[in-house]
């Protein structure tokens, strides 16, 4: 027997498979419900304000998902220079791959960045809370300066991983020498302790 949590999985899951296939602005209520194989109203009792609630939602779940992916490919590297390395490198792989995106981007832009700025807001907040678990970490190894305002440090690492993550400028995020020379001086420059 499904439970609710299974049920909006599933109602997720159509609702990206419908975008997939016709776009935001003709995925209706009905196509996803039909997907799901549930009723409307089942979709209206998971997602109370409608077709906006489900489409923002929708994004906000593949949004976490992406950046689930990127945690679960740098768990296993032994310090946050090397996680931020790789955060970087398969995280920007993984954005230039993702079809779907780039397809909204060409065809329905406005609407893509709008549901994009509201889950990026919501996936930021996992983000920095992840960082900060890892400040945390690297001073107590001595990686970290004793002294660092961690949900200070984790917040500004947060938000320069996303910034780069979109528009590296000119770093080139898929040569590794370029993203440790990145990571060397724009992220752990004022979170490294001074040599001495």
């Amino acid at each position: 027997m499904s439970t609710p949590a299974d049920t909006r999985e599933r109602v997720l899951a159509a609702a990206l498979s419908c975008i997939e296939r016709e776009g935001l602005a003709a995925t209706s209520v009905e196509d996803v419900a039909r997907a799901a194989e549930v009723s409307r109203a089942t979709i209206y009792r998971h997602f109370p304000g409608g077709r906006e609630q489900l489409l923002t939602e929708t994004t906000t779940w593949e949004v976490a998902r992406f950046f689930a992916r990127v945690e679960a490919t740098v768990a296993g590297e032994p310090d946050l220079a090397s996680r931020l390395r790789l955060a970087l490198s398969s995280g920007h792989r993984a954005l230039d791959g993702h079809a779907l995106l780039h397809r909204l981007l060409r065809t329905e832009p406005e609407a893509i960045m709008t549901e994009l700025s509201v889950a990026t807001d919501l996936v930021l907040e996992l983000i920095i809370a992840y960082l900060a678990d890892q400040l945390v970490a690297e001073q107590a190894a001595g990686r970290a300066r004793a002294d660092l305002d961690v949900p200070e440090a984790a917040d500004h690492l947060g938000r320069l991983y996303l910034s780069y993550l979109g528009a590296p400028g000119r770093w080139d995020l898929d040569d590794p020498v370029q993203v440790a020379a990145l990571v060397r001086t724009q992220f752990l420059a004022g979170i490294e302790p001074a040599p001495v």
